[in-house]
């Protein structure tokens, strides 16, 4: 009896293997695929203190300035209204000064300059069907 040829696989390249896989030797001196077990976690690394980087002490430093800033406009908005609200009263009194002055001054000139209307006479003259027309106006 024939002993029949052990099945042979074509062998891999090592950059064929995927990962988690590793290529071993048996006691038995066979080399195979195996899985392998994935590596312990690292033990966790104590905190070190970091030192604050100068954007974060500008920004804190900043912070109460530019919100001082901001209550004081408030409050100098505060104390201010009464005298805008009056200011724009005042204005809008202005302009409904310089808008009737106006007015009254275009109504005045309108009737000065036409006090008595103009009377116009014409005297148009032509010959034949298709003539020519001539005309003279006197004021």
């Amino acid at each position: 009896m024939l002993h029949p040829e052990p099945l042979t696989r074509p062998t891999m390249a090592p950059h064929e293997i995927p990962p988690g896989v590793e290529l071993v030797t048996l006691p038995g001196g066979v080399r195979t695929l195996a899985y392998t077990q994935p590596p312990a976690p690292a033990a966790p690394v104590a905190p070190t203190a970091q030192p604050v980087p100068a954007w974060a002490k500008t920004t804190a430093l900043l912070a109460p300035t530019i919100g001082a800033g901001i209550g004081a406009g408030g409050f100098g908005l505060h104390y201010a209204a009464p005298g805008v609200i009056a200011m724009t009263d005042a204005l809008w009194a202005a302009v409904a000064l310089v808008a009737a002055s106006c007015g009254g001054a275009a109504y005045l000139l309108t009737r000065w300059r036409h006090r008595a209307p103009a009377q116009i006479t014409q005297n148009v003259t032509a010959t034949g069907l298709f003539g020519r027309a001539n005309g003279t106006i006197n004021q």
